[in-house]
């Protein structure tokens, strides 16, 4: 074979191989998207710009869109506060459960978010059993955002610096420094571009936080991505919803290309990482120190699971199942048309179909990166994250809107699991794409000169390595989809609800029947959530990539 020909022919192959993913995309993210925008933004048959400045000049709306900075930022603060000393832990420490802990940390990430908005219900609500009374509140937003985004830090950062020699900073020390200017001038700017890294994603997941701000501010505090939802669903007002979602999607295309840098400086950053060098801790002083860690992570991970599962048990004068009991039966003034036990096989059969979509147009898409480099793969890249910071909100709306012609799928079952296939996709990218980057292309190239033809040199060379990817990767997918809700909450059939849909009503309601009922669901899908996460970190290549947040 030619080699010059080779970089033309991988190149080829890559756009081939995104042809799938990016029609998908153009289809249900895209399209949907820009249709939405645009009837908000077009007067009676022309475009009107007039009311972006009046969006712009309206009081509350910049309040809301403050708000929606400042939560996003304390939250980002408070989270890389609380995570860095766990990554510094979990990095430089060796000591019995480290990997359980390790997997576990990563559950609150992949838990639906109305989970975690139930959970800090529970633990901060009228009822709170520390007795602090804190729903309604930004503060409750920003705890329960710390709590959700904790493994970003903690992965992200905790991957490279496992990977930093500590004998280099143990030499600083023998010099004379101290173990605080050794840190500063060792350790610190090795790590600047991962807490960077971890910082943007951070920002960006609870800059356009969803589930967790509608539970837990009460109407009172209110973000853009809730105000979108607001004003379509119960306003009716499509031309601000519309300025709205236009307004956020530019300041999210602005993160993307920032975390996109940064991400480039943390891959530079990650070249010389040598092999892990964890130790048991010997002195006093290390031992108190991972102790508290690990306390503080059994506190402030567990303390609002755990409390979401007593509450599922709560009844009037004590604790008892008929919460649990009750999901299988429907009361008629509940308004829910289905049983929660029938939700719940709606959530499982949608979530199914999402994961194989995804799966299969993410593997697509990450098999293409992994064969490109450069600006263009980059790029694509980027555009492939774009669903996660976009409102979910306005993608289903823009279902309901655009999805009418050629093809009306406005009331086809298709359009949930389609909907969450579009928001896992980008997690699916991210878990493969470092797994077949780390697949040597030579490989392939010696199979071929021993008469291997391309199908056997795959199954030979790479299905080993991507079948535990493929596991992860469906896992990961499979929890996201059972959880999504921005999305679903706008799109589900009222006789086919999932079951963060039903979680929320319930929730809405008064009683401790519906109370219990909404923490019994709730628990259910933590423990389906959980016992994904403990499945993708059994199957997860050795291949994959340090410091990666998925």
């Amino acid at each position: 074979m030619d080699r010059s020909r080779g970089p033309l022919i991988r190149r080829r192959s890559a756009v081939a191989l995104l042809a799938a993913p990016t029609a998908f995309l153009a289809a249900f993210f895209l399209w949907p998207v820009a249709n939405i925008v645009g009837e908000g933004l077009r007067g009676e048959g022309v475009w009107d710009l007039s009311g972006v400045g009046e969006v712009l000049r309206d009081a509350e709306l910049r309040q809301v869109a403050w708000f929606t900075l400042w939560q996003a930022a304390v939250s980002t603060a408070l989270t890389l506060a609380l995570g860095l000393p766990c990554a510094q832990v979990l990095a430089r420490y060796e000591f019995r459960g480290r990997r359980l802990v390790q997997a576990l940390v990563v559950v609150p990430f992949v838990l639906p978010t109305v989970v975690v908005g139930a959970a800090f219900v529970a633990l901060l609500g009228p009822r709170s059993p520390i007795g602090l009374h804190l729903q309604g509140s930004a503060s409750a937003i920003v705890l329960a955002h710390a709590f959700f985004n904790l493994a970003v830090v903690v992965r992200t950062v905790g991957g490279l610096w496992e990977g930093l020699d500590p004998r280099t900073e143990e030499a600083a020390r023998t010099l004379g420094a101290s173990r605080w200017r050794a840190f500063n001038a060792v350790t610190r700017p090795a790590l600047r571009p991962a807490v960077a890294s971890a910082a943007a994603i951070t920002f960006l997941f609870t800059f356009s936080s969803f589930g967790v701000v509608r539970l837990l501010g009460g109407g009172s505090r209110t973000t853009l991505e809730v105000e979108i939802y607001r004003q379509t669903a119960e306003l009716l007002n499509l031309p601000v919803a519309a300025i709205l979602a236009l307004l956020q999607l530019l300041a999210v295309a602005a993160m993307l290309i920032v975390q996109d840098r940064l991400e480039r400086r943390r891959a530079g950053a990650a070249v010389a990482l040598a092999p892990p060098r964890r130790r048991r801790p010997r002195r006093l002083g290390e031992r108190l120190w991972v102790g508290a860690n690990l306390a503080f992570l059994a506190v402030f991970l567990g303390l609002p699971l755990a409390t979401l599962v007593e509450r599922s048990f709560r009844t009037g004068d004590g604790h008892g199942l008929s919460a649990w009991r009750a999901l299988a039966g429907n009361d008629p003034r509940s308004r829910l048309f289905v049983s929660p036990l029938e939700a719940l096989a709606n959530s499982v059969r949608f979530a199914a179909v999402a994961t194989v979509l995804a799966v299969l147009l993410g593997g697509l898409a990450a098999a293409a990166l992994a064969r490109s480099r450069g600006p263009i793969a980059r790029t694509v890249d980027g555009l492939l994250l774009v669903p996660l910071g976009t409102s979910a909100v306005t993608v289903g709306f823009g279902f309901l809107v655009a999805l009418d012609d050629p093809l009306d799928l406005r009331a086809s079952p298709w359009l949930v699991p389609i909907a969450q296939a579009v928001i896992a996709l980008p997690f699916v990218v991210r878990t493969m794409t470092p797994v077949l980057r780390s697949i040597d292309p030579r490989l392939h190239e010696a199979a071929a000169v021993l008469g291997a033809s391309p199908g056997r040199a795959w199954r030979a060379v790479d299905l080993p390595l991507v079948g535990r990817a493929v596991l992860v990767a469906a896992a990961f997918a499979f929890a996201i989809s059972l959880g999504e809700f921005g999305a679903t909450t706008v799109i589900a059939r009222a006789d086919a609800p999932t079951v963060p849909i039903v979680i929320a009503r319930l929730l809405g309601r008064p009683g401790t029947i519906n109370a219990g009922q909404a923490y019994a669901l709730s628990t259910m899908l933590m423990l389906l959530t959980a016992g994904a996460v403990l499945l993708v970190d059994r199957w997860r290549p050795r291949g994959a990539a340090r410091g990666g947040w998925v």
